[in-house]
């Protein structure tokens, strides 16, 4: 279980995270929604331990053990892991071996393929190099691959349809599948209502805090309402992503 208490982070003396807490239970997939620039991605780089985002208030609490002096790799050790919205570039290996990279366990070939499959691609891909010849929407979809290949305990997914045809929610909702398929917990940071529908449970955030949170219509329905007008859509938190 993961949970945040009391979470605040300021930038520039402005409060990019404000007294923020919200409790993620395991194998459940959660929707954290908002519009641009609310402190979504903040959020998701505090969670992960990125170490400019490790001098926030509050404590990150981990199957109950505060973890907030924790580094990305010992907290990647602990089974949390972070899809980025902006896939991280490895040019000049293949995919294979961006898929297995790290990996101490061998997977077969078969493994990989069910995996590809899963995100849309075939099998060719796998001996495809990773270099400007893939498409910001195929480097997407190899990242999710990756995330799934982990089996990590919990994972962030940082606008996981981002450079991705929108006609693709299918291939999103195999991702979410799979991954809570092996028990895996799952943050979805979205803007895109659609995206918030295919998860159990929604947390609408606003101006760095968790305005609601509860059934994904229900939020859907209040985030459609109430933040048509919010201040943050055009005037987004000075430092936030």
């Amino acid at each position: 279980m993961l949970e945040l208490k009391s979470i605040s982070l300021e930038r520039d003396d402005t409060n990019i995270i404000k007294d923020l807490s919200a409790v993620f239970y395991e194998g459940k997939v959660y929707a954290v929604l908002g519009n641009n620039g609310v402190g979504k991605s903040t959020l998701a780089y505090i969670i992960m331990g990125l170490e400019s985002y490790r001098d926030y208030t509050g404590s990150v609490l981990w199957d109950g053990r505060v973890i907030n002096g924790l580094s990305v790799p010992e907290r990647a050790r602990l089974g949390i892991t972070l899809g980025w919205q902006e896939p991280c570039r490895f040019d000049g290996i293949t995919v294979k071996e961006y898929l297995t990279l790290g990996e101490k366990k061998q997977f077969s070939i078969e493994k990989l393929v069910s995996t590809l499959d899963v995100v849309g691609l075939p099998r060719d891909y796998l001996s495809r190099t990773v270099d400007s010849s893939l498409s910001g929407g195929e480097r997407k979809r190899i990242e999710l691959a990756s995330v799934i290949l982990m089996e990590p305990r919990l994972v962030v997914l940082d606008e996981p349809d981002s450079g991705i045809d929108l006609m693709s929610t299918n291939m999103i909702q195999r991702v979410f599948n799979s991954l809570s398929g092996n028990g895996t917990t799952l943050i979805v940071i979205t803007h895109r209502e659609e995206i918030a529908e295919m998860t159990e449970e929604a947390y609408l955030m606003c101006g760095g805090n968790m305005l609601k949170n509860g059934d994904p219509q229900e939020i859907i329905a209040y985030y459609r309402t109430a933040c048509d007008n919010c201040k943050h859509v055009n005037e987004p938190l000075k430092g936030v992503n």
